[in-house]
């Protein structure tokens, strides 16, 4: 096994409010002045972590400054020699970016970059294809690795089988919080929230999911401690159309397409997010996203070739956020609820009064998106895979100048001993 480590990492001139109606914001960005950024506590938690041959970081930031977010972030991998770090950012993606037009000429939008959370995801995939990578292991880099064996535990059974003889292709552990625990907080939610909520569902999820064998079916993705053989990330894509929560919408992507998400109950990660900058343009990015997944799901349905996903499958989470009439009902009443009480009212009566509708409408216009871009994706990392012209190109372009290869990291060959016999726990 070759494994690698990929981290987004998000970028930003201040940590102040988005523009109210601004949907293109991603969950946390670091402010280019930060003393201590998110990404400098990760990557010094892999330095204890055995066997990384490779972590590659995404840099994500606006064009204005891009730059600015590159040498931070090339300072931070020098300190850190032994993790072997590749930084790719807008020259390194457009390398990339070039080679992906021309095997797939006139795709729409941006399928494969460093701008929108699936394409990004798909910009990792990329790059580790074309390095020869045959399982990628997705970190955030406001999460911190807890145990020398994190990697060890990341391939555990990937590329292996269950006892029923289903493949284990892509598999998920979990993030423990500020307070060490998996669940959701349970304290009772303030009244304008409770619509918006998935706690009990979530939680009911995983105390099972925790409680049963270490390996088991996944109605789950934690983004940030995620693992995918190179049968799935070759065959399948990210959508670059969603929103928020493209790691759960892989997860539907991978079912219709045939492959399944496994659970893996001893695999975890510790998540530090920082404060949230405005709770209104999250919600309104989940409004989105939700009637995207809807409506996407929806047309999946009429193209035989696929396996259909209901939300009866999705059981007891994220079923009710799939159901067209109960999301609308969750929808209205949240955003009527937090516009009559607390921050943000204003941001909050204009989804009321126009973004619910028009994310609909959006939801509704591009739902077959992703199944025209899908159809290509195959080719793509086939062509890419192992390309030694472009991983030439992007070890010399995107190698911290400081940083050589490690001499503590351990042979891979011991991460395949560790791993079980087909069907073990599983």
């Amino acid at each position: 096994m070759n494994p690698v480590i990929v981290i987004p990492s998000y970028w930003s001139r201040t940590d102040g409010p988005v523009a109210r109606g601004d949907v293109g914001i991603y969950d946390h960005s670091t402010p280019i002045s930060k003393p201590l950024p998110e990404l400098e506590t990760c990557l010094q938690s892999l330095e204890q972590v055995r066997g990384v041959l490779r972590v590659i970081v995404l840099v994500v930031a606006p064009p204005a400054y891009a730059d600015s977010a590159r040498a931070r972030v090339d300072g931070i991998c020098r300190m850190h020699p032994d993790l072997n770090p590749l930084v790719v950012g807008r020259r390194e993606a457009q390398e990339v970016i070039r080679l992906v037009e021309r095997i797939a000429p006139g795709l729409e939008g941006e399928p494969c970059s460093l701008r929108g959370y699936g394409a990004i995801r798909n910009m990792g995939l990329a790059v580790a294809a074309a390095l020869g990578h045959d399982v990628v292991v997705f970190l955030d880099d406001d999460e911190v690795a807890l145990s020398e064996s994190f990697l060890i535990d990341a391939v555990y059974g990937i590329g292996l089988e269950t006892r029923q003889g289903l493949p284990i292709q892509a598999k998920s552990g979990y993030f423990l919080d500020r307070e060490g625990s998996p669940l959701a907080n349970t304290s009772e939610p303030r009244w304008r929230d409770r619509w918006w909520t998935k706690r009990e569902e979530f939680n009911e999820w995983m105390r099972g999911a925790l409680a049963g064998t270490r390996i088991s079916r996944s109605n789950h993705v934690c983004g940030g401690c995620f693992a995918i053989g190179a049968e799935a990330f070759c065959s399948v894509a990210f959508d670059p159309l969603i929103t928020r929560g493209e790691d759960l919408d892989y997860l539907l992507n991978l079912r219709m397409y045939g492959f399944d998400v496994w659970f893996d109950n001893r695999w975890f990660v510790r998540h530090l997010p920082p404060k949230v900058p405005s709770h209104a343009a999250r919600f309104l990015q989940n409004v989105y996203r939700w009637n995207y997944e809807v409506k996407k799901l929806e047309a999946s349905r009429e193209i035989i070739s696929l396996h259909h996903v209901t939300p009866e499958s999705l059981r007891p989470y994220p079923a009710p956020w799939i159901d067209e009439r109960e999301l609308r009902r969750r929808i209205l009443l949240t955003s009527l609820a937090r516009t009559i009480a607390g921050p943000e009212r204003g941001f909050y009566l204009d989804i009321l009064l126009r973004g619910r509708r028009e994310a609909e409408r959006w939801a509704t216009s591009v739902a077959r998106d992703y199944f025209a871009f899908q159809t290509y994706w195959p080719r793509i990392m086939a062509s890419l895979w192992d390309d030694r012209a472009l991983a030439r190109t992007l070890v010399g372009m995107g190698a911290p100048k400081m940083a050589v290869r490690g001499k503590r990291g351990a042979d891979i060959g011991s991460l395949d001993d560790a791993l079980p016999m087909a069907g073990d726990d599983a």
